[in-house]
């Protein structure tokens, strides 16, 4: 198994492609090992020192390391794991994963055109840099959203939010005024 690694935006997260499906659909981020306990894949990255945040897309993996550490040195047992893991055909997840951002009959008009636009032109470019934004609500004129992956913690966030998502929602949705991050 090959195994390729990219940077992203955040450098504190590096984004790892082992050219098969890791989720099937859906995303899930793992913010600490305390929540990864529905993930043998995730559990195992975070045994690897250094490692504080996993998040699992669709054909790859972003993982986040702490402040001072170099990626020359935990690369190489991040990549040792997720080949043990995926040679020994163990599950990615152990049940579904729900990232937060399914469309539903009860959206109302706006929502539905906030998600499909969010799915549509936001979601798989953001995939492209190890990471994900999802929809959590719409209130006021306000769009909610929380930002995964290599997005979370990014330096470059704020202005992906404010400067590239919000004036385009604002562009295509003129009830949309304003995008804020939830954490």
């Amino acid at each position: 198994m090959f195994i390729q690694t990219e940077e992203t935006p955040n450098p504190a997260t590096l984004k790892f492609l082992p050219g098969r499906e890791v989720l099937g659909r859906g995303t899930a981020d793992f913010a600490d090992a305390g929540g990864a306990h529905r993930s043998p894949l995730a559990q195992r990255l975070f045994e690897v020192e250094g490692v504080t945040r996993v998040f699992l897309g669709s054909d790859f993996v972003t993982v986040t390391k702490e402040e001072g550490r170099d990626w020359y040195l935990l690369k190489p047992s991040i990549l040792g794991a997720i080949m043990e893991h995926f040679a020994a055909g163990r599950p990615v997840l152990l049940d579904e994963a729900d990232d937060g951002h399914v469309a539903s009959e009860d959206d109302d008009e706006v929502v539905a055109q906030i998600k499909e636009l969010l799915d549509v032109r936001v979601r798989p470019a953001v995939a492209q840099d190890g990471g994900d934004i999802t929809f959590h609500g719409f209130d006021k004129g306000v769009v909610y959203l929380a930002m995964k992956g290599a997005c979370a913690g990014c330096p470059s966030s704020t202005a992906t939010l404010k400067a590239g998502i919000e004036n385009m929602l604002r562009h295509y949705i003129p009830e949309v005024v304003e995008v804020r991050q939830i954490r």
